[in-house]
């Protein structure tokens, strides 16, 4: 039976990116919007949806799924988050129909998962939809237990086992990154990758304990002369992401098999496949829109929203 068309909808806090995924499963119109959900006011985002996203993309009479902060307390409406482990066919029997919403309208839930050794819970919106988008479109590789690392402000290292979301760690390197090289004694201009200074910084990151100790280093080089000032903001990225790297993954109290998945932005993969790769780790990239892509295909396809 075919599946019929409908708008895909990736809906974060500084961005919205949304396609029209055809019936034969191909895309069709696409469009970046400036319409991140830290943007809008209450009750802002179903009108920007319908009065500037459905009209740009000729999608005025297609179901819709979006996942991401379009769910949070920031969204369109809270979508309660489902508590780990999850798969796809239990993600696809939570979509949230958005009540009143002609064409109808479902949002992906976000996920809870305990941390281990009892320090609480975790959550996150968004990223499992990638997750879960690369599982389904590549069930081998996601058999058995695999560790998915998806990059960004808040980073998520994910431990899957045979296409469920088991547990998972949040990372808040990307934005520390932000807070401390533009509002910190450590703050620099933004310029090329100096990927020398990147690498000492990923050395200088060690097994990445005593953090806060050694991102003083990005100071201490610079005004004791051993390290020019327009080296330090790649130094600084080097040595957050190699501490993360080296660290994080053992907060899942868990042994994966196989190389870390990688999925996200392409820059921010090959940051960590280079962080990765100095630890000795063997690596699998993946495209985050693809993956994005895949995910909201098979929970389209999945939960009836038609």
């Amino acid at each position: 039976m075919t599946t019929p068309a409908f708008l895909a909808l990736d809906w974060g806090t500084t961005n919205l990116r949304a396609w029209v995924v055809n019936a034969d499963g191909s895309i069709g119109a696409n469009q970046d919007f400036a319409l991140g959900v830290s943007k809008l006011a209450p009750g802002e985002p179903e009108r920007r949806f319908r009065e500037e996203v459905r009209p740009a993309l000729g999608a005025e009479h297609l179901p819709a799924v979006l996942c991401g902060m379009i769910g949070s307390t920031l969204g369109w409406v809270e979508v309660p988050y489902l508590d780990c482990p999850v798969g796809l066919p239990e993600l696809a029997g939570a979509l949230h129909r958005v009540e009143g919403a002609t064409p109808p309208a479902a949002i992906v839930p976000g996920l809870r998962a305990q941390r281990p050794h009892g320090a609480g819970p975790d959550v996150m919106r968004g990223e499992e939809t990638q997750v879960l988008g690369w599982a389904a479109s590549d069930p081998e590789g996601a058999r058995g237990p695999r560790l998915v690392c998806h990059p960004g402000t808040h980073a998520k290292w994910v431990l899957v086992r045979d296409g469920l979301i088991e547990r998972f760690v949040t990372a808040m390197t990307g934005e520390l990154f932000d807070v401390l090289s533009k509002h910190s004694v450590l703050k620099s201009t933004p310029g090329a990758e100096d990927w020398g200074a990147f690498d000492e910084g990923l050395e200088a990151a060690g097994d990445g304990g005593a953090l806060a100790a050694r991102l003083f280093t990005v100071r201490s080089k610079v005004v004791g002369g051993a390290m020019p000032a327009e080296a330090a903001r790649s130094y600084l990225s080097g040595l957050l992401v190699g501490a993360e790297v080296a660290s994080v993954p053992a907060l899942l109290d868990a042994k994966a098999e196989g190389p870390v998945v990688l999925i996200g932005d392409p820059v921010l993969t090959g940051l960590y496949a280079r962080a990765l790769d100095r630890l000795g780790t063997a690596v699998e990239v993946h495209d985050g829109e693809a993956a994005g892509l895949a995910g909201l295909k098979a929970l389209f396809g999945q939960g009836g929203v038609a």
